[in-house]
């Protein structure tokens, strides 16, 4: 009899799996699979998605917006998947003075029969974390054009309720409640002018940053540095329709009062940690495997106090980080209006439910090497042994 219902019991998990796509959605200044070449943002000189295929996961990488806001990033994860006129929608459009529909952003789809019957497994490091959750915002609500007149957004994904089209997802290094970075910088000099550094060393022909509903684009003739001196002087920087507001404290915490956990999805997040506790100051200084060009950043969240608008401040919990985000905020959301989102600590043994974050154990990763970047060879094998597992463990989720 013991047989019998074990047998019963296997056949039950078997039938009840799913093998739904695995979306990879790259986080702030990333870039699409092909854009640099051989150098992948998901793996560096490894790359996760072949690996992930090669153990027979299907898996599907976007390409969106590195410095847009997480309303315009999950558009364009929409339209890249299900193909179509990418459509940021009239209203949101007017308020922040967009091309609605850019003519150079329409897609085939990569994966044109998705829908309630056929979801997807969101996965995002860092800002991609935020990003799908504002596309499972995006797809189960509705948007009006004008409230008074219930004149909805003429967009299949804004003008209608699209429940059941994401299984589950994770995020991986994620500011869930922004990163305290993002405010110390910004007090200093404008936050993305920090970061604009960077593109310099990344600027070839095949990146870009993108921003063509902004009517931002590099002309023929111009030069990197000219491209990216013009794009500094944008008015978009100074709005909360991009990447600066939406991971600063204040930002992330507006967001997550109206992106709350859906209780048709499955919710994982991954913490990572490169610091360690200083006995004599208290602060929170790099391990010594950092990569170089995060350790100063890694210091300053390690030891700064915030202030937000509202006038709270952060206290040493906020200290522990990955060079970019603060530990703390990896976990699940907590800072919205109508409080935290429901974070557990993941149990393999322990049925999982929807509508609760799994909160997996610290990894002594920085933010880069979450990834695969600059990561010492001895950690490589853990890292794969990370995805391939976290892949396998969204597929034996069930179907229904």
């Amino acid at each position: 009899m013991k047989i019998f219902s074990l047998y019963i019991f296997l056949i039950s998990v078997v039938f009840s799996q799913n093998k739904n796509p695995i979306v990879l959605i790259h986080g702030f200044f990333g870039w699409g699979n092909e854009e640099l070449g051989d150098y992948k943002y998901w793996g560096g000189k490894k790359d996760i998605q072949r690996m992930l295929e090669s153990h027979g996961y299907k898996v599907i990488n976007v390409s969106i917006g590195p410095i847009s806001s997480n309303w315009d990033r999950a558009i364009e994860v929409y339209y890249q998947l299900k193909g179509g006129q990418a459509d940021y929608g009239l209203s949101h459009s007017k308020k922040y003075g967009l091309i609605q529909k850019p003519h150079d952003k329409k897609y085939v789809g990569l994966y044109r029969e998705w829908g309630s019957d056929n979801p997807v497994h969101l996965i995002g490091h860092s800002m991609g974390g935020q990003t799908a959750r504002m596309l499972q915002y995006l797809l189960e609500n509705e948007f009006y054009v004008d409230d008074s007149l219930g004149l909805k957004e003429d967009s299949k994904l804004l003008g209608s309720s699209n429940r059941g089209w994401v299984k589950s997802i994770t995020s991986i290094a994620t500011p869930h409640d922004g990163s305290t970075l993002a405010d110390i910088v910004t007090k200093t000099f404008p936050f993305i002018q920090y970061f604009t550094g960077l593109a310099g060393v990344v600027g070839t022909n095949f990146y870009d940053f993108d921003l063509s509903q902004w009517d931002i684009k590099r002309n023929t003739d111009e030069t990197w540095s000219k491209y990216v001196q013009r794009m500094r002087r944008h008015n978009a920087w100074i709005t909360k329709n991009i990447s600066s507001w939406d991971l600063s404290l204040d930002g992330a915490a507006e967001l997550n009062t109206y992106l709350n956990a859906s209780p048709n999805v499955f919710y994982f997040s991954y913490t990572f940690s490169a610091t360690s506790k200083n006995r004599v100051t208290g602060y929170h200084t790099p391990d010594k495997d950092v990569f170089l060009l995060i350790r100063s950043r890694a210091k300053l969240i390690g030891s700064r106090v915030v202030f937000t608008n509202s006038g709270s401040a952060t206290d040493s919990t906020w200290w522990e980080n990955d060079g970019i985000v603060n530990s703390r905020s990896m976990r699940g959301p907590t800072t919205g209006q109508n409080g935290a989102d429901l974070i557990v600590e993941y149990q393999p043994s322990k049925q999982l439910i929807r509508g609760r974050w799994y909160a997996f154990e610290p990894i002594k990763l920085d933010h880069y090497q979450s990834v695969g970047h600059m990561i010492p060879r001895e950690k490589r094998s853990m890292l794969d042994s990370i995805y391939v597992n976290h892949a396998k463990l969204l597929w034996s989720l069930p179907k229904d």
